[in-house]
Formats: C-alpha cells, structure tokens, sequence
C-alpha cells in the first residue's frame, strides 16, 4: 500500500482523534483506517497513538508527524489550486472589509472586476472599525496604517499623501494662512478616530497640530466624509489624505492650502489570514486591486 493512503488515514485520525469520524470522511471502513494507521506505524518503527477503549491521543511522534504532513497536504493543496486556477473561473462569496473611505478608490474599480470574475459573490462591509478577520470570517481586508496582528499577511496597494484645504467661501472671508503658525488664527476641522477616540495629529514642516493646538473655533468629527463636508460648506480648514479632495479639487468646491507643508504619508494594503493555501477568489482580489489601486 503507498505510503499516501497511509498518511492519509494517520492525518484524519490524528485531527479528529477519532477512527470512525477518519472513516466517514474518507469513505472507507473505521477498520481500514485503524490497519492504515498500524501498518504506518509499523513501517516507521514508532507509535503515533495512544489507544484506549475511550479515546485516543497523539504520542509524542506523532504530534511531530502531524505538524510535518498538515504541512505537506496544504503546499499539494496549493499546486492543485493553482493548476485548476488556469482552466477554471474563480467562484464564490467573498467577503472584504474596507474603511468608509475606501468606496472612493474601490468602485471605480469594481466594473472591470466583475466582468473579469463574473462567478465571484463580493459581499463588502465598509466600516472604520478594526474587524478581526478571523473571529468574523472576513476574506480579505483593506487597510491603512500599520499591521499589527501577527496572524495576517499583506500586500500593499498603494500609498498616498495629506493635504490641507478649506473651500474658495472660507478662504476669501478669512484669507490663506501664510504658515503653518497662521493656523492657530483660523478654525480648523479635526478628524476624530473612531477605533481609538484619538484626535488625528497634523503632520506639518515644523510643527505638529494637535487637539490642544487652540485654534481660534474648532469642530470635530470622526468621519470624514463629514470632514469634507464641513470645510467644503465653509467652516474651516481640514487635514486629508488627497485621494478624497481630488474631485472636489477639480470642481473648485475645495482648494489646497500650504501646499507642499504637509509631511505626512500613508498607504493601503490587503490582509488575509496568513496560510500557506489561498484560495482562487481570495488571490485573483488581490492580484487585481494591487495592479489597479489608483493611489
């Protein structure tokens, strides 16, 4: 018998620690699995399970073999995937997690995403919380800042820049800061992060704009859409990433303020439960967006 088939049984064994729940999911009698396993054993010179006439657990040799063969099965897993991957459409649900913000730079995007996968389901949840994938079973998500959880693999998108801006109404009735010490003298409209309720530092030549800076009104809020909003009405001057002024630049609704004083950058990136097997859908997302991303 080859030693696949063997493997085979020790590995559905050995994760269900069960001989009959091995053999429904092979489809073959508790009784064969059980000889594959001895015989396994037998040809290795070691045993692999305790047995009992309640249960059975992993020796010592075994909890080794495990490792090493769950191992091998994702990277044969992997080959299989990308071998059907060339003649078979990727299909299926696939869940993504993006900021609010992230609508600007995904729709455009989506059309030609759609008619490349037709047979992919994306189901997307635009949300500024910190979702855990994991625990709540997202596919893929799209975030700015840094990556924290050890369990997740990236690949970056894109980067982009922050800006100031106020609309051409607030800069005709209160003028154009010369400086950045001007903006103590003009109101400012500050972004709130709703993750942390921490007031969004601005990043400046010089200086460093905080929720104590004291400008002479402040309003703040922890969207920032609503940022946008507020200055594009005339309130004040906003501090945001550039990707989510350009149309309101090339309107005129809104328009740069101290350009070139801004020293701040961030970026974009995909993260995915780290494993060594990513499925069709999960990959092909990836691949699309890290070669389409607009910023």
């Amino acid at each position: 018998m080859d030693s696949f088939t063997l493997l085979t049984s020790f590995v559905r064994t050995a994760e269900t620690l069960s001989f009959v729940q091995a053999a429904r999911s092979l489809g073959i009698s508790a009784s064969a699995v059980g000889k594959n396993v001895a015989r396994l054993e037998n040809k290795l010179g070691v045993r692999l399970f305790n047995r009992s006439t309640r249960n059975v657990s992993l020796t010592a040799e075994g909890i080794t073999l495990l490792a090493r063969c769950q191992h091998i099965f994702e990277q044969l897993r992997e080959a299989e995937a990308e071998l059907t991957r060339t003649v078979e459409q990727p299909a299926g649900k696939l869940r993504v997690s993006l900021p609010v913000i992230g609508y600007r730079l995904l729709l455009p995007l989506l059309p030609s995403f759609t008619r490349r996968y037709p047979a992919i389901e994306l189901e997307l949840d635009f949300s500024d919380r910190l979702v855990n994938l994991i625990d709540e079973g997202f596919d893929v998500a799209i975030r700015s800042g840094e990556i924290a959880d050890s369990r997740l693999t990236s690949k970056t998108l894109g980067n982009f820049s922050f800006v100031l801006c106020a609309s051409p109404a607030y800069l005709d009735e209160y003028g154009s800061p010369a400086s950045p010490e001007d903006l103590k003298n003009h109101k400012c409209v500050l972004f709130r992060f709703p993750s942390t309720g921490l007031v969004q530092p601005w990043e400046l030549q010089g200086i460093r704009i905080t929720g104590d800076f004291n400008p002479v009104s402040v309003l703040t809020a922890n969207n920032i859409e609503a940022v946008i909003h507020i200055s594009t009405a005339g309130l004040g001057i906003s501090y945001v990433p550039d990707f989510v002024v350009r149309e309101a630049f090339n309107q005129g609704t809104l328009q740069e303020v101290l350009a070139g004083h801004c020293v701040k950058t961030g970026g974009f990136s995909a993260l995915w439960p780290t494993s060594h097997y990513l499925s069709p859908r999960i990959r092909c997302f990836i691949d699309f967006m890290a070669e389409n991303w607009p910023c």
